[in-house]
């Protein structure tokens, strides 16, 4: 899916699917975020189905893309079927001090990272 923006007179196409892996390829170890974050600050707010469906597929990306820091709203690891194990996902997590209990994170609070502050927008 792509969509033309108009920037200094002149059409540009944007590819959503490149833009959320760029987003994520910039989300530090240690933290978290969700797809209605990466999907507000790509200005499409009624699309974090579609950055769950790029998530899908992200395993397919190179540079790798760490799928394993894009959590739910309320910080469920509801991506979990689409690594390699049921607890893939925790694992990564945990190896980067993310603590997870019941498939959800810890101090999730504390540890999402907003890429509208983050990243400006």
């Amino acid at each position: 899916m792509s969509k033309r923006t108009l920037i200094n007179n002149a059409v540009q196409e944007r590819d959503f699917f490149a833009d959320v892996m760029d987003v994520v390829r910039q989300i530090p170890r240690g933290r978290v975020t969700s797809y209605g974050a990466i999907a507000k600050y790509l200005g499409a707010p009624r699309s974090s189905r579609m950055v769950g469906f790029c998530m899908n597929n992200a395993h397919t990306v190179r540079p790798k893309v760490p799928a394993h820091r894009v959590v739910n709203r309320i910080g469920l690891l509801t991506g979990k079927h689409h690594f390699g194990s049921p607890t893939a996902m925790e694992d990564l997590l945990k190896k980067e001090g993310v603590k997870v209990k019941d498939d959800q994170v810890v101090d999730f609070r504390k540890k999402f990272w907003d890429p509208t502050v983050e990243l400006g927008f």
